[in-house]
């Protein structure tokens, strides 16, 4: 889908167009704007001042312009996903607890450095709009995630998702890395990515549940065998294998899964041309 240029461009309907404009609303109401320091600059500057400081808010508005580009592109993009015919859903994006979510993600927009973390936003509100899987406070949380964590991060529960059960050392190969020193950055950096994931409450090492799922406990006897190694356990470990969570496995489901587009439409600046 190209980029969204104008308000102009937005999909018409009866609906489509009323939520879209609600959204982006909530959207404008966080741009503060500087016109009283403007003013005070004027009165109390000379030109060359006033001249670097009107090339600061150029480029500023600039930067928000952008900004908001990309705002309006995944409100449509969101909206294109969703069939509001369904009473539910159209109810659901007016209430002031989607719309609470919707400008969390816009005070949150400045943590998505990517298009793929852009991608997760939208992916997340469309299914916190058509789904009722996961609660507010949940939905919430994941926000953050996306906020905080990097793409490595996200990356490690990709992987881990794919192929549940997946050693350290099979997460390392998987995202193409060489091999490296134990104690090597990298293996530290590595060892972070896998603490902060575990201890986010995203991924676990695998545990067996018996028929109620109550975690079992181990049964292996602690046994030092005469050959046991004296070096410590590896960051690239092959032995212990990891899982998501339940809250993991819901993450995925939201914000890495896209819904299917409901609705398609080509912008007027595309049809223009």
């Amino acid at each position: 889908m190209g980029e969204i240029t104008s308000p102009g461009e937005y999909p018409e309907g009866a609906k489509g167009g009323k939520y879209i404009r609600g959204a982006l609303n909530a959207a404008g109401g966080l741009i503060p704007f500087a016109g009283g320091l403007i003013s005070a600059a004027a009165g109390a500057w000379g030109e060359s001042e006033q001249d670097r400081m009107n090339d600061f808010f150029r480029h500023w508005v600039e930067m928000l312009r952008a900004e908001m580009e990309e705002k309006q592109k995944t409100i449509v993009e969101i909206m294109q996903r969703l069939d509001l015919r369904d009473e539910q859903i159209a109810d659901r994006i007016q209430s002031p607890e989607f719309q609470s979510l919707l400008r969390k993600s816009f005070r949150d927009w400045a943590g998505a450095e990517s298009d793929e973390k852009r991608l997760f936003v939208r992916n997340l509100l469309a299914n916190a709009a058509s789904s009722t899987v996961c609660s507010d406070d949940v939905v919430r949380l994941f926000l953050s995630w996306i906020k905080n964590l990097s793409e490595v991060h996200l990356a490690v529960i990709g992987k881990i998702y794919n192929h549940s059960g997946i050693t350290r050392g099979r997460i390392w190969e998987s995202l193409g890395r060489e091999p490296v020193r134990e104690d090597s950055p990298e293996a530290d950096l590595f060892r972070l990515l896998i603490r902060d994931l575990s201890t986010g409450g995203i991924i676990r090492q695998h545990r067996e549940t018996d028929y109620h799922g109550n975690f079992l406990k181990n049964q292996r006897p602690r046994t030092r065998s005469a050959s046991s190694s004296n070096t410590h356990k590896s960051a690239f470990d092959d032995n212990e294998s990891y899982e998501l969570t339940a809250l993991g496995d819901q993450f995925v489901h939201y914000a890495m899964t896209d819904i299917p587009i409901k609705l398609a439409y080509t912008p007027e600046s595309q049809e223009q041309q």
